[in-house]
């Protein structure tokens, strides 16, 4: 692909350009798919939709070579063809943009690239056709810029350059825009159309159901691991498509008056840290303030210090100084985990598998990691058992996690699934302050509306909510107020209904013509902001 103008082939083909056919795939007794068909045309975006645990991931991975399927046939323009690898399919023309990066952070963008290209090209070489294939999809890139310095949206630029360098003939996107901010997103549905008009196929994979109705033009739905139906997305609603992936009506998330005049729950005066890894990002001069009844949203893309601030917080990373970090008054900056959950503080982080659970131990194990502190699960030294287990069967039971028997491991839930045991588990725990890091990253519509909800829900009780999200529905959905980070500053904090959706991800993006309060604190009236951002173009 030397400018990357290929094509997929011939446009009046009538044979599915790829087709699965009666696809099952088991994994001991557990079917994850069960006689799925998909056919998928050229110069079309197919949309597949599912909720977690439905399926898709593993139907995927099976077209890109990284699973066998124990039944069916995958064909090519009509030929059955065996994928025995990822290898076997980029050579068919199947190429894939995963959801999380496979890149090496110390490599340059070019030796990124370089590891998928065939070895006798020379750097230089490929230099330009990274330059041309830029131009021509306006993907521009730094070849010599070492991957850590760049943004998500920069991150994502390199797997999709990756990807077109092979010249496929279909792209499998696995959810395209979760990192990325709106004026990202339009570039990428940029690339998207044109690679489309080329006659190339794309298979979609999205739980951000507006998108899926802007872009494609056909859906297969998978529930339970079978095909439920087919539709055209332009005809549907977000709702309609929602309850064809769930069997119902999702709920939509209703938001609840919240107690007025709340004491101050949480508070972070001036807290600097300095980067704590080699790319990390320093917090720098952050203040914000949370009354019990609230939430805060603070949006961010990717690497812009959120891992930072929500280790600062949960006491991970200790701040320099005790009175850094406030909880209802009480100076906590020098003190750990179990001793903030004593106080009443609460925390959900970003990677809920390894760092939310342990995969390998059962869910009621995994509660009493985080609940010993506050919760009677010990005695003399020993684990209560049935006191972990009746409280890990409330959660389940409270927010509809689903696993294999009443008390599974935590590896073996769906990301959805898990990701609803692990905000429940600290719900339950009804804490005066919840600190929740991408709440419903990765999760289907019914899953995401139920922990919205219950973020709502809880705040109406009393509780001081901090939601990190780079999900800017997500924030205007269930935010009171709405902070940017970038570059470990803080912005002003603008009333929901003060500020849209395009400033702030202007501000994500790094704008300085925007809101600025970046070098100063947060203001929790929002004054400083709705003077700001009356003025934002």
């Amino acid at each position: 692909m030397a400018g990357g103008t290929g094509s997929a082939g011939p446009a009046n083909d009538p044979r599915p350009l790829f087709g699965a056919y009666g696809i099952v795939k088991r994994f001991g007794t557990f079917t994850a798919n069960d006689h799925i068909d998909l056919e998928i045309h050229t110069g079309e975006i197919h949309a597949l939709l599912g909720e977690n645990g439905a399926g898709k991931s593993t139907l995927m991975k099976i077209l890109y070579g990284l699973l066998e399927p124990t039944e069916g046939v995958v064909t090519h323009r009509g030929a059955a063809v065996r994928l025995r690898n990822p290898e076997a399919a980029r050579r068919l023309g199947i190429g894939m943009v995963f959801q999380h990066f496979s890149l090496c952070e110390n490599l340059t963008v070019a030796e990124n690239i370089a590891l998928v290209m065939e070895r006798s090209l020379r750097r230089a070489a490929l230099a330009e056709r990274i330059a041309a294939l830029g131009e021509t999809y306006g993907l521009k890139l730094e070849p010599d810029r070492p991957v850590w310095s760049l943004s998500a949206g920069e991150r994502q630029r390199i797997e999709i350059v990756r990807c077109l360098l092979q010249d496929p003939k279909l792209v499998i996107l696995d959810e395209p825009t979760s990192v990325l901010t709106p004026g990202e997103a339009e570039l990428l549905f940029t690339v998207l159309e044109r690679l489309r008009g080329e006659g190339r196929a794309l298979l979609y994979i999205s739980h951000r159901l507006d998108e899926v109705r802007r872009l494609c033009a056909r859906a297969t739905i998978l529930r339970g691991g079978r095909v439920v139906g087919t539709c055209d997305p332009r005809s549907e609603t977000a709702a309609s498509l929602a309850a064809l992936m769930v069997g119902a009506q999702v709920r939509e998330v209703a938001a609840r008056p919240a107690a007025p005049g709340g004491d101050e729950r949480l508070r972070l005066e001036r807290l600097s840290l300095p980067a704590p890894g080699l790319h990390a990002t320093a917090l720098r001069d952050i203040s914000l303030g949370i009354r019990g009844g609230e939430i805060l949203g603070i949006a961010g893309v990717a690497g812009n210090g959120q891992a930072e601030l929500f280790a600062a917080l949960s006491g991970e990373i200790p701040a320099p100084e005790a009175g850094a970090v406030r909880i209802d008054g009480t100076s906590v900056g020098h003190l750990g985990i179990n001793a903030r959950r004593r106080l009443g503080a609460a925390f959900v982080p970003e990677e809920r598998n390894g760092h939310a659970a342990a995969p390998g131990l059962s869910l009621s194990e995994n509660v009493v990691l985080t609940r010993r502190a506050t919760a009677p699960l010990s005695r003399f030294g020993l684990v209560r058992r049935a006191a972990a287990q009746a409280l890990a069967a409330r959660v389940i039971d409270a927010f509809d996690v689903r696993g294999a028997g009443p008390d599974p491991a935590a590896g073996t839930l769906s990301g959805g699934n898990l990701q609803k045991f692990v905000v429940g588990r600290e719900i339950q725990a009804e804490p005066g302050i919840l600190v929740v890091d991408q709440p419903t990253w990765g999760v289907d519509a019914a899953a995401a509306a139920r922990i919205r909800q219950a973020l709502i829900d809880l705040a109406a009780r009393g509780c001081a909510v901090l939601v990190i999200s780079q999900d800017l529905d997500e924030l205007f959905e269930i935010a009171g107020s709405i902070a940017v980070l970038h570059a470990g500053h803080l912005s002003a904090a603008a009333p929901r209904a003060e500020t849209t959706r395009e400033a702030v991800g202007l501000l994500m993006g790094g704008s300085s013509g925007l809101p600025s309060g970046q070098d100063g604190p947060v203001d929790p009236t929002g004054a400083i902001a709705r003077a700001e951002i009356a003025h934002a173009p």
